[in-house]
């Protein structure tokens, strides 16, 4: 019988229920408006969150956890002398997350057996692997086959995305004002995806959101054709959109399962309302 214990952070935007279900630790990051701090799905649901980006006059910030937030998870996992904790987190390239998870880690690991994992991912992507492994963890499967299962899943899940306006992106310095102005104007939708590093990058772009949407679509099909794969949408406040692309994927994919989720505030924040997103990762051959 397998003992691990999975950790992850707020940015895989995981539905509350499979948290539960699951028993994920979720450690969250922070979203600052100018009047307050809140913590990424604890006091602040993404609801609430578009609500009050909608109202703010300035864009919020984010912030990581400290080192210490995790040392406290680490040290806090019932029987953890006798428990593996895979811990998946945040691209590196993208947040401190992960820096953070290996400084607690340098602090418990004469103590406590613990893999930090930097997951070159964000949103669901990360979200659509960490339940993959605790999944497994659930069902009694061993540290060894976690982690042989993970690295798979590293490299086999892949998500692009499609934003409302460039206005976040360029804003949080993703791209340039001119390039914004310009996209805004020829109403061009790129679509945008994640590298081997974690880094944010232009795949492609397309005019209108039906054709941005079509070639995600396309270019899925393209990589994993009529694989069996896991499914992730997610989404800021564009639920209609979302139950379409997820509608389409149904379709085109042999789809094992599926997850329809809301893009935190912390990911919301550097997106801005109105992002979708299409995660696919491949299912296990057992």
């Amino acid at each position: 019988m397998g003992n691990v214990k999975v950790v992850t952070d707020s940015t895989a935007d995981i539905p509350k229920e499979l948290v539960s279900e699951l028993d994920i630790t979720v450690v969250p990051l922070k979203v600052n408006f100018q009047d307050h701090s809140y913590e990424d799905g604890v006091d602040l649901s993404p609801a609430d969150f578009y609500q009050k980006l909608g109202e703010a006059q300035v864009i919020p910030t984010t912030s990581q956890p400290t080192p210490y937030q995790f040392e406290e998870v680490y040290r806090s996992v019932e029987n953890a002398e006798d428990t593996t904790i895979i811990s998946i987190h945040l691209s590196s390239k993208l947040s401190g997350t992960y820096q953070a998870a290996t400084i607690a880690l340098g602090e418990v690991q004469s103590e406590y057996t613990v893999h930090v994992v930097n997951s070159k991912k964000a949103s669901y992507a990360i979200g659509i692997i960490v339940v993959e492994i605790a999944k497994m963890a659930k069902a009694g499967a061993s540290a060894e086959q976690c982690i042989e299962r993970l690295q798979s899943l590293l490299k086999d899940t892949t998500v692009y995305f499609v934003v409302d306006t460039l206005d976040f992106l360029q804003k949080n310095g993703r791209i340039g004002k001119a390039s914004a102005m310009l996209g805004s104007l020829l109403k061009i939708k790129p679509i945008l995806s994640l590298n081997e590093d974690g880094e944010v990058y232009p795949f492609e772009k397309v005019r209108g959101q039906k054709k941005a949407i079509a070639r995600m679509i396309e270019a899925l099909k393209e990589q994993y054709g009529d694989e069996p794969v896991h499914v992730g949408v997610s989404h800021a406040v564009n639920e209609p959109l979302a139950n379409e692309l997820l509608e389409l994927a149904r379709k085109e994919f042999n789809v094992q399962s599926e997850v329809l989720t809301s893009i935190g505030a912390v990911i919301g924040a550097h997106v801005g309302p109105g992002t979708v997103s299409l995660s696919l990762t491949k299912a296990s051959a057992e």
